[in-house]
């Protein structure tokens, strides 16, 4: 199996899923949580079979409801990773009785180096334990996002050995009192949503009335701050080899008869002819 860092349940479906095979004492999933009854006398909690591994793990969760101690002087909420070894345990107590939260690493039940803080719902509402393959480390969080480690230990080896044989329980316990219980939520998760199947009955307080809204697109004049003109601008390029063959002059002051060679015949009155003539 993996690492528990993969092990995510909201417990919105109000099932029982198949990772918490090893659940006891009359345990449900109720409202969206994991709730766990405190019985006098009784032991119930969720639990994983033993297959999980927490070496370079983080599990988180939140402990949404707390019991009362009521007349007990024993009544506890735990949220435990354990080995395969009976008593051989690492996480936090809350107790009921003194209000304290108990970050501890227990061999044969029992830590006497354990952290002990006063608990406060608001500080502590979300509870870390990882691992970084040197550290153990117990955080507290007021809202799963920001988090203030409380207890840093060096990894005990059955961390490390323990590969595919640890469990996550989460039980609670009084010995005597007035019945009540405890409630788990978001495991791994800080998503709460579901999807829920309901009916109802639904009843208007006034009558509604629902109106069609017509949007209609119409035409428009335009009118031209200042008149606009347009006109065509026609451009030609053309070019033309002119060729003459001949240069052509006219002389405007009549025919030049100062230099001409004529054929002389008999003279004609009305010219003057002056010699000599051929």
């Amino acid at each position: 199996m993996p690492l528990l860092t993969t092990l995510v349940d909201n417990f919105n479906d109000n099932v029982i899923g198949p990772n918490w095979g090893d659940s006891y004492g009359g345990v449900t999933e109720t409202g969206g949580r994991a709730r766990i009854p405190l019985v006098a006398a009784t032991y119930a909690g969720y639990q994983t079979g033993r297959a999980w591994t927490f070496a370079g793990a983080t599990v988180y969760l939140k402990l949404v409801t707390r019991p009362a101690a009521s007349t007990g002087t024993d009544v506890s909420v735990n949220f435990l990773v354990t080995s395969n070894v009976d008593g051989t345990s690492l996480g936090f107590k809350y107790n009921a009785v003194t209000n304290v939260l108990r970050m501890q690493s227990n061999v044969a039940y029992f830590d006497a180096s354990a952290v002990e803080i006063a608990y406060n719902a608001t500080t502590h509402l979300w509870l870390r334990l990882r691992e970084d393959g040197t550290n153990v480390y117990w955080d507290t969080s007021p809202d799963g996002t920001t988090w203030t480690n409380r207890r840093t230990l060096a990894t005990p080896a059955w961390v490390t050995s323990s590969v595919d044989t640890t469990a996550l329980d989460l039980y609670g316990y009084r010995n005597a009192g007035v019945t009540d219980f405890a409630e788990f939520d978001n495991v791994n998760t800080l998503s709460d949503g579901a999807v829920w199947t309901a009916t109802a009955a639904l009843t208007a307080d006034s009558t509604q009335t629902a109106a069609a809204t017509a949007i209609t697109v119409v035409g428009a004049d335009l009118t031209a701050d200042a008149a606009l003109g347009s006109a065509a601008v026609l451009i030609a390029h053309a070019d033309a080899a002119l060729d003459a063959d001949s240069n052509l002059s006219a002389d405007l002051s009549g025919a030049d008869l100062s230099d001409v060679d004529m054929l002389v015949g008999r003279a004609r009155s009305g010219w003057e002819v002056s010699g000599p003539w051929r």
